[in-house]
């Protein structure tokens, strides 16, 4: 975290101790909304106070009810000018609620229409650790550790600061297989991705962001617990499948949706969280922070993709090139 990022990170939380706080809302579109599903799953474990999450829109017109001076929404836009994420921020500080934004552009009109912003750094050189999610976690622990305190959230926000290094690693240890899958499945129209519990956020993101829209790549994320329950159908030997194992309390769910989905499929790439070496990581918290690794660890393999279909991730048909 740089200097910046720690004076918005402290008026934030200082905000929230000044509040009585009797819900959360984590609401954003596409991948921004993506990176929320895992706060959010910790929220639920650790936490008595109830949260969700809402696409900006389903917010701003079914607004909850119990929306008002009691409530947190926490906002994000990578751009800051999501038109429906802006709405919401209004709409939800109009309620009474206290809101708080992230964005990558500090003054946009998100940062704005928030109380308080905190600003994250993105592209090539940046540090993992100063990217949208771990500035997100860092709230999200400052937030837990506010409501109900506990050494464990003290030590989520000090290992955080070592993710750099953690991130390095498992990139490097993680690029051949991407490499060779980049190979295998140039010509693939279609992947389905598939994981649960904490993990579920990534699996996600990595189909509407980095298959749908920046590789043109039909697929669907699939929850391991409704894999059987419909979507299990469509399992054959020459579907593909990309299934991340999560290392958390639903690791069983993953596990039992990727044994049917071998004895079916011959194409089933696994992403597993609990052989990423994070050994400066305490125990109790490798779980809840393996979705930032398996993110970066997807990331390449899109970027593999990306390299043999001869299309960039930054290419769009629609977005940005006219009104929609």
């Amino acid at each position: 975290m740089n200097t910046t990022q720690a004076q918005e990170l402290q008026e934030a939380l200082d905000a929230i101790r000044r509040r009585t706080i009797n819900n959360i809302y984590f609401v954003a579109c596409g991948g921004s909304k993506a990176i929320f599903e895992p706060v959010q799953y910790i929220c639920d474990v650790e936490s008595e106070k109830p949260s969700a999450v809402y696409t900006s829109n389903e917010f701003n017109y079914r607004q909850p009810k119990a929306l008002g001076e009691t409530s947190l929404v926490i906002t994000c836009s990578h751009s800051g000018n999501t038109p429906e994420t802006i709405d919401a921020t209004k709409k939800a500080r109009e309620a009474g609620a206290l809101t708080i934004c992230l964005s990558f552009k500090p003054e946009s009109e998100l940062w704005l229409a928030a109380e308080y912003g905190i600003s994250y750094t993105w592209g090539p050189d940046s540090k993992p650790s100063q990217t949208n999610s771990p500035m997100l976690f860092r709230l999200v622990f400052g937030l837990l550790n506010i409501l109900k305190p506990n050494e464990k959230y003290d030590r989520a926000m000090m290992e955080l600061e070592l993710l750099d290094d953690v991130v390095a690693r498992n990139k490097a240890a993680t690029l051949p297989a991407a490499k060779a899958y980049g190979i295998a499945y140039t010509r693939e129209p279609l992947i389905y991705t598939m994981s649960s519990g904490e993990c579920y956020g990534v699996a996600y993101s990595f189909a509407i962001c980095l298959l749908m829209e920046m590789l043109w790549i039909n697929s669907q994320s699939i929850h391991s617990g409704e894999y059987f329950h419909g979507p299990f159908e469509i399992t054959d030997y020459d579907v593909p499948f990309i299934i991340i194992l999560n290392s958390g309390k639903t690791r069983f769910l993953d596990e039992r949706a990727l044994d049917f989905a071998r004895k079916f499929s011959d194409r089933v790439e696994v992403i597993d969280t609990a052989s990423f070496d994070m050994h400066e990581i305490s125990e109790d918290l490798r779980g809840y922070l393996a979705p930032l690794i398996a993110g970066v660890v997807l990331r390449q393999y899109a970027d593999a993709l990306a390299y043999h279909r001869g299309h960039p991730l930054s290419v769009r048909r629609y977005m940005w090139q006219m009104p929609y």
